[in-house]
């Protein structure tokens, strides 16, 4: 098969997207050509059948540019590309869609947000397959939609030693979606009465740096009482172990989408907290945020503080089985591949 692939960043340093360097590498095992058009490009390292084209947001913002040199790359690269899969961005479905349908290409579009337009269903007609990893995503009932492993690599993200069980870990962007705000005022509420230290990775996506500079100003009083600490982004390639320093990871995000994060911390072995409705009944149920407010956040991580070794065991050992045999890289590509031969 040879694949054109359209996605947000080639970057291994990329913190949200850098585990997309680890598709691309397994895809190429299945492919005997591939080109990539990116938004933008960074360290990475491919093997010589892969190709990689930016549209160039590294050296600065331009629509036109971004627009000019994606027909430029798709229409230059015709002949050594047969199908397509374009990933989380819609708009170029939009803008190639039927261009690519009339080169008899076949498009599999990758799509998780819980919101859409009719934008998103124009995008949806124009692909030939959908895919999505959360049941209540927004393009689950198109007729064309296939629900998706979440494609979490178990060889890097796998258990170690145990850390302490008062370790407790929120990673992701600063951004009010993330719902740090919630975190850090369940952690207030939780006080001194259960004994952890939490962490907090990441920095706002662009436009949201004064919620993350509210949510820091909310958490000094954890912070100067040496419970909470706020350790910045970092690249991709760190988190496996951030994950096992930690023995409890906690997401309050909204459900919509099925975060990648949620994935990685129970591949890793934590004991993980969470609202996201695509794991209800994998997660214990004391430990399932059904409403998100900081009340039952602080009530679900009383509930793994407590957990004894054993429970702890049993959990952690139920949660990464789960990624094992649903959520796993190897699956994913099994399925997308199939995608191509429908």
């Amino acid at each position: 098969m040879r694949l054109l692939v359209v996605t947000q960043a080639v970057d291994t340093d990329e913190l949200l997207l850098g585990f997309f360097h680890r598709w691309i590498e397994r895809l190429a095992g299945r492919c005997e050509r591939i080109h990539i058009v990116c938004l933008k490009e960074g360290p990475h390292t491919l093997p010589p059948h892969v190709h990689v084209h930016s549209l160039g947001k590294e050296t600065g913002r331009s629509r036109f540019k971004y627009v000019f040199r994606f027909y430029f790359h798709i229409w230059k690269y015709r002949k050594e590309y047969d199908a397509v899969f374009v990933h989380m961005n819609q708009e170029y479905v939009l803008l190639a869609g039927l261009l690519w349908r009339i080169m008899g290409k076949r498009v599999v579009l990758w799509r998780n947000h819980k919101r859409g337009s009719l934008w998103t269903r124009i995008a949806g007609i124009f692909a030939h397959t959908v895919c999505f990893t959360s049941p209540e995503a927004y393009v689950a009932d198109f007729a064309n939609a296939v629900k998706m492993p979440l494609g979490i690599d178990t060889d890097m993200f796998k258990p170690t030693e145990l850390p302490n069980m008062g370790t407790v870990l929120l990673l992701g962007r600063l951004d009010p979606v993330k719902r740090a705000d919630v975190f850090v005022e369940a952690l207030a509420q939780i006080g001194k009465s259960s004994k952890f230290r939490a962490d907090i990775y990441g920095e706002p996506s662009e436009g949201n740096e004064s919620y993350a500079a509210r949510v820091r100003a909310q958490a000094q009083p954890l912070v100067a009482g040496g419970m909470l600490a706020f350790r910045g982004g970092i690249r991709h390639a760190q988190t496996p172990a951030v994950y096992t320093a930690h023995s409890i990871y906690v997401n309050v995000t909204p459900s919509g989408s099925f975060d990648k994060t949620i994935g990685e911390a129970m591949a890793s072995g934590c004991v993980v907290v969470t609202a996201n409705g695509a794991v209800r009944g994998v997660v214990p149920p004391e430990l399932f945020v059904a409403d998100s407010s900081a009340e039952a956040v602080a009530r679900a991580i009383r509930a793994a503080l407590a957990l004894d070794s054993g429970g702890r065991t049993r959990v952690s050992a139920r949660l990464r089985e789960h990624i094992l045999a649903e959520h796993s890289l190897n699956r994913l590509m099994e399925r997308l591949v199939m995608m191509y031969t429908v």
